[in-house]
């Protein structure tokens, strides 16, 4: 099944969409700071860094440390995977793995990449259905109160140092909103593999690892920023 994937570069964002992002368009309510990030009392910093145990159908991911860990599923998808050439995805280089359990299905969830670019940051990974039942997401990854079910607006990025969370970049106001991220279907099959992608306001240079919230998938922690 191919994917509505939405490919988004940071050197070809439009200046007005850069502008937009880097006044905070799009932040999750809160104390804000400027450039797409959020500031977290430490209650809630720890909420966020703090996620633990296996991963289960109810969307809890495991939140140990991910960088450095021998792929558990093997080398990265061939260029042939479903959607491939749709998102930004680095096939040739893995920096985080991890097989994760959610809806029922098998995972596995890769970090291919989180590279700054300029005043922006691109995350992207893939998720390989492992097992033999399809993954029904829904809007597991999505900002359903944005009306940005569909997507993966509902990520962020975690700095525990700072106490900042970062969320993903979008323009526009609810019900019209769009967001510098990927859209997805309902379902992913047996076997498929699913490129996904976001983008945020980059954390200062000198931040150069920083856990990732992706929700249903759980948190990777300690991922470096290249």
């Amino acid at each position: 099944m191919r994917r509505g994937i939405t490919p988004v570069l940071a050197a070809t964002v439009p200046a007005a969409v850069l502008a937009a992002v880097l006044s905070g368009c799009g932040m999750l309510p809160g104390q804000q700071g400027g450039g797409g990030e959020e500031r977290q009392p430490a209650s809630q910093e720890e909420r966020a860094t703090g996620q633990g145990g296996s991963t289960s159908s109810t969307g809890q991911g495991d939140s140990g440390a991910s960088t450095g860990s021998p792929d558990p599923a093997g080398p990265a998808p061939s260029a042939g995977s479903a959607g491939q050439g749709d998102a930004p995805v680095e096939q040739d280089r893995v920096i985080a793995a991890r097989a994760v359990k959610a809806g029922g299905a098998d995972l596995t969830v890769r970090i291919t990449g989180l590279r700054r670019q300029g005043r922006l940051a691109t995350l992207t990974w893939t998720v390989t259905n492992q097992g033999d039942v399809r993954w029904e997401m829904g809007s597991d990854m999505g900002d359903t109160p944005g009306g940005l079910g569909l997507t993966v607006a509902g990520i962020s990025l975690v700095d525990p140092v700072n106490g900042k969370r970062y969320v993903v970049a979008r323009t526009g106001q609810y019900p019209k909103a769009t967001c510098l991220c990927s859209k997805y279907d309902v379902f992913t099959e047996p076997g498929e593999v699913l490129p996904l992608h976001a983008t945020f306001a980059a954390p200062p240079p000198d931040v150069t690892k920083i856990n990732l919230d992706l929700k249903v998938l759980g948190v990777f922690t300690d991922v470096p920023i290249s």
